[in-house]
């Protein structure tokens, strides 16, 4: 209910959290009443939460292609705390194994859709899921799904072979996609996205930016934080965890960036 989500919000406010996550299986089909009795969507709850005092960063995962509205695709052009981060899975770039795996989804509408969150806000970060080795995928498919990454140019991206789960109608399908097969179409996969997320952590090179303290690094002195795309970012700091500092990006590489303190924030 809204009410609800606003009094935990404004509950984690108080205690000091400055970053808010929407958690949902599929979040942005998510809908609720707010103190008006109008019915909301994900984005009238998003700009409900940018009303609040004290709160700087607004995140939401995991989402579905078909529920992203345009409301909620012109929300991350106009709500500054929502973070330019979009986690959209998709599976698979051929139509025949989305249409196997009774996705309602198809890889245009899924394409179109990501143009248009790029549209309003050209430095999101896009991030997706990838299976590969779904029974019946052939070398075409899977070459397929290698071009949707090639088009959409992920900053990350989390990427599974098929495993088959009992009760389901895929555990039950012919054409099984042998496990070496399976093995090397995800090694060719992930070779691909990760020179994509080290090249999108390159564009950070060089740049100040604000990160959010999360956790003590492996180092003593160390802090690893959140940039605003998601990224890790170890400095040296002796600030506290949940701090939303200013630093210099001074490394990019393929999993974290490294970076000092503004000499504002050092000082």
């Amino acid at each position: 209910p809204w009410a609800a989500v606003m009094d935990e919000a404004r509950a984690l406010i108080d205690a000091g959290a400055k970053e808010i996550t929407l958690l949902g299986q599929n979040v942005n089909a998510w809908t609720g009443t707010d103190e008006t009795g109008r019915e909301q969507g994900l984005d009238g709850l998003i700009r409900a939460l940018d009303r609040l005092d004290g709160l700087a960063r607004i995140r939401y995962t995991t989402s579905h292609p078909m529920d992203m509205t345009e409301g909620l695709i012109q929300a991350h052009g106009d709500v500054e705390k929502l973070m330019p981060f979009l986690h959209l899975p998709v599976q698979s770039g051929s139509e025949r194994i989305l249409k196997a795996m009774n996705r309602s989804h198809d890889r245009d509408t899924y394409v179109r859709i990501i143009e248009s969150v790029r549209a309003v806000r050209p430095d999101i970060a896009i991030s997706g899921d990838f299976i590969v080795g779904f029974p019946g995928e052939t070398d075409r498919d899977f070459e397929d799904s290698l071009q949707i990454i090639r088009d959409v140019d992920y900053a990350m991206a989390f990427s599974f072979k098929y495993s088959p789960r009992p009760g389901t109608p895929a555990a039950t399908m012919g054409d099984q996609i042998a496990d070496e097969v399976m093995t090397e179409r995800l090694r060719l996969l992930q070779e691909l996205l990760n020179v994509q997320q080290h090249r999108f952590n390159q564009t950070t090179l060089g740049r100040r930016i604000p990160i959010l303290l999360e956790r003590p690094g492996k180092k003593p002195g160390q802090k690893i934080g959140k940039s605003p795309w998601l990224q890790s970012v170890v400095v040296d700091t002796d600030l506290p965890v949940g701090a939303l500092v200013e630093v210099d990006i001074t490394s990019a590489g393929p999993n974290s960036l490294g970076a000092t303190l503004a000499m504002e924030e050092a000082a």
